[in-house]
């Protein structure tokens, strides 16, 4: 069994949201729950985020606080540079720096003197990613899922590691509720429409708890808008993290009708955390995530999700909560970062040369 000494670990944040997140920010939370599964195992760790972030971390702030919520005109793009600053000021204080940031560091990480991780948090079928990828290969990268590496397979990965949360993120709610449910963001590829068509022919109650962004503010006035006069649905807004155990622990089911490759897909463990099954299209994540019959059901349509609807009760609730504790707790996650840590650091020391490793077997 590999026995990991402390490490001295940075954590690298986007600078979008806090660390964790006040109220949307998948990212944010991630990198939250990672970095306080990290210390709780004794490791050093030092996270470079925003100075409204709560952490038992060494916290180095970049901004006072998330760029979403500043109210001046901000550059994210001068915000992540200056963050890339502090970063590599201090590397040589760290024995791996872990960066989930996309690729702004990449020319820097290349030059390091310590390993270096990304973990890529978004969608990767965008045209000018390959030549970018193909241009730093030799940089180590995470996934979040095996599909989200199937537009650049042949890139430098190194591991993939699901998401995780705290088992104390949730409790399990053993009874089902009477409404289903929609969590996270209104856009074009998250299918709220198709979910207030699914509920609506299912005959039940939709409660819809997302954020809408000011690049999809047209899309929710011109097509979302109009549908939440539908009987039975109610739009609740964006909620905060201490409201998303009430919502999704009574609720009946969780709708995934997504129409894009999601990297992961948070709210889909954060449902089964509660207890809650989740029905879902087969893009992206999802077969990997859901086990269709198990914890959810996975349906390519509005008329198999009606009819999945209608399934729920052949599923357990508690087997749902059980699953998500084998397969997405934060002390998991922790566990597969720290043996991917071990091993660039072996792989960097091999490299240099080094005659007294500093991990036993």
């Amino acid at each position: 069994m590999r026995v990991i000494p402390p490490l001295r670990i940075a954590q690298v944040a986007p600078l979008h949201e806090s660390v964790p997140p006040r109220l949307y920010g998948g990212t944010e939370r991630v990198v939250s729950f990672l970095t306080e599964e990290l210390v709780s195992l004794g490791h050093e760790v030092t996270l470079f985020a925003t100075g409204d972030s709560m952490t038992k971390a060494h916290l180095i702030p970049v901004l006072d606080r998330a760029l979403r919520l500043r109210v001046d005109r901000s550059d994210a793009i001068a915000a992540h540079v200056l963050l890339l600053e502090r970063v590599f000021e201090k590397e040589r204080d760290f024995d791996v720096i872990h960066f989930h940031c996309d690729y702004l560091h990449f020319p820097l990480s290349r030059r390091a003197t310590v390993p270096t991780l990304t973990t890529l948090h978004g969608r990767l079928d965008l045209a000018d990613l390959e030549p970018l990828y193909r241009e730093f290969a030799e940089l180590p990268l995470a996934s979040i899922s095996d599909a989200q590496r199937r537009p650049v397979p042949w890139a430098n990965w190194k591991v993939t590691v699901y998401h995780g949360l705290p088992l104390t993120f949730a409790r399990l709610h053993p009874d089902p509720g009477e409404y289903l449910a929609v969590l996270g963001r209104i856009s074009p590829e998250k299918g709220v429409d198709l979910a207030i068509e699914i509920a609506k022919r299912s005959g039940m109650p939709l409660r819809i708890a997302a954020k809408v962004d000011r690049a999809d503010r047209e899309y929710f006035e011109a097509v979302i808008r109009p549908l939440l006069h539908t009987p039975g649905v109610e739009y609740l807004g964006e909620i905060g993290e201490e409201d998303k155990e009430e919502f999704l622990g009574n609720a009946y089911a969780l709708l995934f009708p997504i129409d894009w490759p999601e990297p992961f897909g948070l709210v889909m463990i954060e449902s089964l955390a509660c207890g809650t099954p989740v029905i879902a299209f087969p893009r992206g994540s999802v077969p990997e995530v859901l086990e269709d019959g198990v914890t959810g059901w996975i349906v390519s349509n509005v008329e198999e999700a009606v009819a999945a609807v209608g399934k729920i009760p052949q599923l357990r609730r508690s087997v749902c909560r059980a699953r998500f504790e084998e397969r997405f707790s934060a002390g998991r996650m922790a566990g597969d970062y720290l043996r991917t840590y071990a091993s660039l650091i072996e792989d960097r020391e091999r490299r240099e040369g080094s005659c007294e490793p500093a991990l036993t077997i």
